[in-house]
């Protein structure tokens, strides 16, 4: 009886996730959707906003790590990260978008006052599997403002980083993102799984107990 009600248990709040993340991913495709606004005291999480500033690449970071297909094959390459200074307000880490390791290629840093269309992304705490990050060589792994801003010298950044959309030009870089990101959802199949389960155990005992009394 026990296993039976953890696995309906479990069962029951891989729906609860399911609910919540359906929520999570509708509020993602309304805010694709939605034209980029200013941003305002209190942003949500991935809403499209506009921001205007001064970028300071001589404080730029690189964050995590991935490889991409670029003309001359596979390369190696992370996300740049920029401060963006603005008059009056706090200075917000920017994701310019993606930019190969290897120094011969072209960035391009843009000077004096920029407008950036992006999207709110949260700050996150480090994982316990998280790689180290590499504050004083400028690279991290974990997307901590708080932690970047100090090995920059920010002293305040935003709670958030904003996440450069635009259009992808090949050969050109930074490559900005395109759209906004989407969790997984696997809880239906995960709900499906543990229910499955129990109903397995079900008829396991019942056929126990019909075996025990015809014995």
């Amino acid at each position: 009886m026990a296993m039976l009600l953890v696995l309906v248990g479990l069962g029951t709040w891989q729906v609860y996730r399911l609910q919540w993340k359906e929520g999570v991913l509708a509020r993602i495709a309304a805010a694709e959707a939605a034209p980029a606004g200013p941003l305002t005291a209190g942003a949500a999480p991935y809403a499209k906003v506009l921001v205007t500033g001064r970028f300071r690449f001589d404080r730029a970071v690189l964050f995590g790590a991935d490889v991409r297909d670029t003309r001359s094959g596979p390369t190696m390459g992370a996300y740049q990260i920029v401060p963006l200074e603005r008059v009056g307000a706090s200075t917000i880490l920017v994701d310019r978008g993606w930019i190969p390791e290897d120094p011969q290629r072209h960035v391009d840093q843009p000077d004096g006052v920029v407008t950036v269309s992006g999207y709110v992304r949260p700050g996150e705490g480090q994982h316990w599997f998280s790689p180290a990050d590499d504050a004083a060589g400028r690279r991290f792994f974990t997307l901590d403002p708080v932690a970047i801003g100090a090995a920059v010298g920010v002293t305040d950044p935003a709670p958030f980083v904003l996440v450069a959309m635009g259009p992808s030009v090949v050969g050109s870089y930074p490559a900005p993102a395109q759209t906004l990101p989407r969790p997984p959802n696997n809880h239906l199949s995960y709900a499906i799984t543990w229910y499955a389960l129990a109903v397995c155990l079900v008829v396991i005992f019942f056929a126990w107990v019909r075996r025990a009394y015809r014995s």
